[in-house]
């Protein structure tokens, strides 16, 4: 209750007690972890949610934020591989294809952010983040066609999402529609 009062001092005190009294409590570790990366302690996070993998390696959700912890750290090829670990455990979760996609756009590989991306969407065909970013790759790969069109289907299913909006405009614009990038 206390990280979602961001009292993240205090949630970190309160998980560490509980570890104090099971020290193979692995929900603790990760939300201790949690916590320590929202105060930007990434190293320690790390070390949280690696004793959580290591007490239970099937805990998807404990790969998940470590990935969001080296990913901080602009280490995305471990938070490839913990996101990757993650979509081993649970397939069917949208948002560990969208994060491992990020860290992928991080990294330069664009036709592996896009596929990730798509995975992401056909698991959650109303997900407008996905259907953003891979319009964001597709502008990294100089597909501004098949940008605009991402970032359209980001609007039609969130006519309030401005960054989408802002995206299409660049996107317009390089194809030389200037008055097309205007009135996004």
């Amino acid at each position: 209750a206390k990280d979602e009062l961001k009292d993240y001092q205090g949630a970190i005190a309160d998980y560490s007690k509980a570890i104090e009294i099971d020290p193979q409590y692995a929900f603790a570790y990760v939300n201790r972890g949690y916590a320590k990366y929202k105060l930007g302690d990434y190293q320690e996070a790390i070390a949280d949610h690696s004793k959580a993998i290591e007490i239970d390696p099937q805990y998807a959700f404990a790969y998940l934020n470590r990935g969001y912890a080296k990913e901080k750290l602009g280490d995305y090829q471990g938070a490839i591989a913990d996101y990757t670990k993650a979509i081993q455990i649970d397939p069917q979760d949208a948002f560990a294809y969208n994060k491992r996609g990020y860290a992928k756009y991080k990294s330069g590989d664009y036709q592996g952010a896009i596929a990730d991306y798509t995975k992401a969407i056909q698991i959650n065909p109303q997900d407008a983040f996905a259907y953003n970013n891979r319009g964001y790759a597709k502008d990294e790969l100089k597909d501004y066609q098949g940008a605009i069109a991402d970032y359209s289907k980001a609007i039609q299913i969130n006519p309030q999402y401005a960054f989408a909006y802002n995206n299409r405009g660049y996107a317009k614009n390089s194809l030389g529609d200037t008055q097309g990038a205007i009135a996004d």
